[in-house]
């Protein structure tokens, strides 16, 4: 984004797990609670990372996909989970309530879009963060999760922006490609490897952004 002019960007939309939070181990627990309770192999690696990246009941599907019976039970598990067990779990990234503080009061919106469903709320009041988003949009909120771009469309028309007024940070190719079929600009956090306009190694620098 070398070369644009700043002031032009009005709303940042995060990604939750992955930027907002460190939360790799939280979900490795989540997705191991399944398997060992069931009885089914240990998690792999490879699952984890797609488990990490999309819905909850779409992590048990693929976890499971192979056994109805074990992926029914463990579907009817997960609605009755007290969602303190994974959020006991998560560490918000560093220097992130800063980073939001001052985009508050710069008057630059912010909003959420994950893939998270039915803990986000819970999450928020945890960890004091309610005051600083805008607007929250989980899989719940939509009849289609990331990467389809619904979840940055209903942001957009909540606040009556345009695409180029918006910034989407993710750390996930399942974040890229929300962004990109929304046609938002992407930026990636503390992830080299995958194409973005811009990159975060912290949250304050998002601020050189706009």
């Amino acid at each position: 984004m070398a070369g644009e002019k700043k002031g032009k960007i009005h709303c940042v939309i995060y990604d939750c797990d992955g930027v907002l939070f460190d939360s790799l181990e939280a979900n490795r627990w989540f997705y191991s609670y399944f398997c060992r309770a069931l009885g089914r192999n240990p998690l792999t690696e490879q699952e984890l990372q797609y488990a990490h990246t999309h819905t909850a009941r779409e992590g048990i599907h693929h976890l499971f996909q192979n056994a109805p019976e074990m992926e029914r039970q463990a579907q009817e598990m997960f609605s009755r989970m007290d969602p303190e067990e994974s959020a006991a779990r998560l560490t918000p990234e560093p220097n992130l309530l800063p980073a939001l503080k001052a985009l508050k009061e710069r008057g630059i919106l912010r909003a959420i879009s994950t893939s998270r469903t039915t803990n986000m709320e819970h999450i928020l009041r945890k960890f004091a963060l309610e005051p600083f988003f805008d607007l929250v949009v989980t899989s719940r909120d939509v009849q289609n999760p990331k990467p389809h771009p619904e979840s940055v469309e209903k942001i957009l028309r909540a606040f009556d922006l345009k695409k180029e007024e918006v910034l989407l940070v993710g750390d996930s190719e399942t974040d890229r490609e929300t962004a990109v079929a929304a046609g938002i600009k992407f930026v990636a956090y503390k992830n080299q490897e995958i194409p973005a306009d811009a990159r975060l190694k912290d949250h304050l620098e998002i601020l050189d952004l706009l």
